[in-house]
């Protein structure tokens, strides 16, 4: 798959919720995604960076693959960390965004199962990048550090 670039309007819009996981078009999705995350060398991917509008994203952290459906962020910590971000979707730009330390968030799997994750430090910067991405806000937005 090809990864969207900014300025492409894609990438500012908010997504859609998946109504079935189990939809044949999604479970492709959700394996070129994979593929495509694993060739560029992205810690996450975003249905948008490749010119989907669903509310999916798939990342990797320590060798385990997540793939998060209709995610949703809801918990952050006060503690903020800063720390250098890169996005496929923005090819060679890095840069120092400030993030929760620690997050807690509910998603379907796959199979279209409930989950919920508690993440911090490194998985908790990706998975709060990638639901950026899911609600059309990037990280180049998140820069002003307080």
């Amino acid at each position: 798959m090809n990864i969207v670039t900014y300025p492409n309007k894609i990438l500012e819009k908010k997504t859609k919720k998946v109504k079935n996981p189990l939809d044949p078009k999604i479970q492709k999705l959700i394996k070129d995604m994979l593929e495509t995350m694993e060739k560029k060398g992205g810690a996450g991917l975003a249905a948008p960076q490749v010119g989907e509008s669903f509310r999916i994203c798939v990342l990797q952290f320590e060798e385990e693959i997540f793939i998060l459906i209709n995610p949703k962020i809801t918990s952050y910590s006060r503690d903020k960390e800063i720390g250098e971000e890169g996005c496929l979707s923005f090819p060679g730009k890095f840069i120092p965004v400030k993030r929760s330390a620690k997050i807690k968030a509910r998603y379907l799997n796959e199979k279209g199962g409930e989950m919920k994750i508690k993440a911090e430090g490194m998985l908790a910067r990706i998975i709060q990048h990638e639901v950026d991405h899911l609600d059309g806000i990037l990280f180049t937005k998140r820069t002003k550090i307080k």
